[in-house]
């Protein structure tokens, strides 16, 4: 970015999460070099003008995605940076959250989601779909001026197969299953109006150097509905009380704070536990948040649950726990804990080449009083290998594969019927001098934590 341009912006229009430099920018779009041109004689970058804010959005996506979008004057331009933050976390929501436990991107995974309000530039289904070649979306709204131009944005990247626009009204659902034609999803995603009415909107810029620039330009659907983005956000969770996993993340972004404060709360007052929080760093005055929830019991990485710089009372709990074990090695920790979890009544997939392995289980059956039951009674499935495709869930591929895919094979149809038993899954990674467990798969965080405390007891951690 070049050092004699000043910027003036009420959020800086989010150029750094990208990090974008303004010079670099110039010379790969000449659209963009004569702003920038400007600007320098001018000593200064002005995001209260429109055709900067649009230019801007135009030059980012066309040099860092390839796509090309069409905007109208008097619709909201979208800032790249926190959109993309916003799709990208939803990627990592995803790849944590897989039936093959593999922690990473799956690239012959089919996805569909759903973006509710998607305007007139379509972005997250330019983001999403440019990034993720199978990736199927639609996208919603209720103002065919903006769908007209979202439809030219979708068919000038030469999206029409994989992404479908609807046209809602404001009473219908805003999770349109039978209008999309799906029974499933899995996810949903949404940037909602903000503000419950225009006095609620300009109140919330008292105080601060200069009204938003976007304001300028877009229509009051796109910034106003009744109860702001906690209304909005509320109907959709009313929807998923209803729903359930026929989605598997229900996202929305939000404007403030106390707005992610208020839909957690709702959350664990409905023990829903499976959840996400995120900051999305917009800017370095505002700040956006990002909230997702789920009905299923794929738990994800511990990172991604909690993402960026979030105050501890949004926090979900920790999907990872690390035991220490000073001044012993991977190979003797992996001993230990392959030892410790042969003896239980679990299935156990050990991989000693990379010291990891994955551990399901139907109950606890590690407390003394369960140990005790088992002496009487013969163990589930005690010593059988996980289910298919064990190499990805124990987070790598060994020597081992081709004679564990034989026995994959042969124990799958049996264990696709026992699925449905499963309270715990785990990974168990050692390293040296620690062993982290990560939480795969339950509803349980007391079952989740009584388990890592007995591999602390088994491996005689300090910590214990």
């Amino acid at each position: 970015m070049s050092r004699s341009i000043v910027e003036r912006s009420h959020d800086n229009t989010s150029v750094h999460a990208l990090n974008i430099d303004f010079d670099e920018l110039a010379a790969r779009d000449p659209d963009w070099a004569t702003i920038s041109k400007c600007a320098k004689e001018a000593r200064w970058l002005d995001f209260q003008d429109p055709k900067v804010v649009r230019q801007l959005t135009k030059s980012i996506l066309k040099c860092n995605f390839n796509l090309s979008l069409s905007l109208p004057e008097d619709r909201l331009c979208p800032p790249v940076p926190v959109r993309w933050n916003y799709i990208r976390w939803i990627q990592d929501l995803l790849d944590t959250t897989s039936d093959d436990y593999a922690d990473r991107y799956d690239s012959q995974r089919d996805v569909l989601g759903l973006d509710i309000g998607t305007g007139a530039s379509a972005i997250y289904p330019l983001l999403g779909c440019s990034t993720r070649s199978l990736w199927l979306m639609a996208g919603t709204d209720i103002d065919t001026h903006s769908l007209d131009y979202a439809r030219q944005n979708v068919a000038g990247n030469n999206l029409e197969q994989r992404v479908k626009l609807i046209h809602t009204i404001a009473e219908s659902p805003l999770i349109p299953m039978a209008a999309m034609g799906v029974e499933e999803l899995d996810f949903v995603m949404t940037n909602p109006p903000f503000y419950s009415s225009r006095e609620d909107m300009e109140e919330s810029y008292v105080g601060k150097d200069a009204a938003a620039s976007a304001i300028s330009f877009a229509a009051d659907n796109e910034l106003i509905c009744p109860g702001g983005d906690i209304g909005f956000v509320d109907r959709i969770f009313n929807e998923s009380l209803m729903l359930r996993t026929r989605v598997q993340w229900y996202t929305a972004m939000l404007g403030k704070l106390a707005s992610l404060q208020q839909i957690v709360a709702k959350l664990r007052e409905h023990e829903i536990n499976n959840f996400a929080v995120t900051n999305l760093q917009a800017g370095h005055r505002t700040k956006r948040w990002a909230v997702a929830w789920s009905f299923q019991t794929w738990r994800p990485r511990n990172d991604i649950a909690a993402a960026g710089d979030v105050v501890n009372a949004v926090r979900p709990w920790p999907t990872a726990q690390t035991i220490a074990v000073p001044l012993m090695s991977a190979k003797w920790a992996g001993e230990k804990v392959d030892a410790t979890l042969k003896g239980l009544a679990v299935r156990w997939k050990w991989r000693p080449l990379i010291s990891a392995g994955v551990m399901e289980a139907r109950e606890n059956v590690w407390s003394r009083a369960a140990r005790r039951r088992q002496q009487f009674g013969k163990p589930w499935s005690k010593g059988v290998d996980v289910q298919a495709s064990a190499h990805a869930k124990a987070g790598g591929k060994d020597e081992d594969d081709e004679q564990d895919k034989e026995d994959d094979d042969d124990e799958e149809e049996n264990e696709e019927d026992e699925d449905d038993g499963i309270s715990l899954t785990v990974k168990v990674m050692c390293k040296e001098e620690e062993v982290e467990i990560r939480w795969l798969r339950g509803l349980d965080r007391l079952l989740f934590e009584s388990f890592c405390g007995m591999l602390k007891r088994a491996l005689g951690s300090r910590d214990a």
